[in-house]
């Protein structure tokens, strides 16, 4: 499948588990900032990916926040540490990391749940079979 073949089937995902429109879901819409998703929201959308696409996605390979819950070497005064954005680019190998090194704020992390991180996701276990 293509990029585009994906990014079809995940905007078709989303606007049917968020209500939301067509147009609203963009490659850069993020989940939460944009398209208004609720973490209840993120089950859903990995439920109804994995049936859209046949194949099982652990929930921590998409959204593996849960990494920085309490761990002092990961998370430092409400920032990533260089260590944990080492294992953020390890976890999410399909995220683009760039902008988010530059400030990488714990709250700010939600920002880095766009639809493109999702299709590039999609792409790398769709093209590994």
């Amino acid at each position: 499948m293509t990029h585009d073949e994906i990014f079809a089937k995940v905007r078709v995902t989303l606007v049917d588990a968020l209500n939301v429109d067509d147009n609203e879901v963009t490659p850069t819409s993020r989940l939460k900032g944009d398209l208004n998703a609720e973490s209840i929201d993120f089950l859903d959308i990995v439920f109804r990916l994995e049936r859209q696409f046949g194949f099982s996605i652990p929930r921590e390979d998409l959204f593996p926040e849960a990494i920085f819950q309490g761990d002092p070497k990961f998370v430092a005064g409400g920032k990533i540490t260089e260590s944990g954005l080492v294992e953020l680019q390890s976890k999410m190998p399909y995220a683009d990391l760039t902008e988010f090194r530059k400030d990488p704020r714990l709250d700010k992390m939600e920002d880095l749940f766009t639809v493109d991180l999702i299709v590039n996701y999609l792409e790398s276990r769709v093209n590994k079979k």
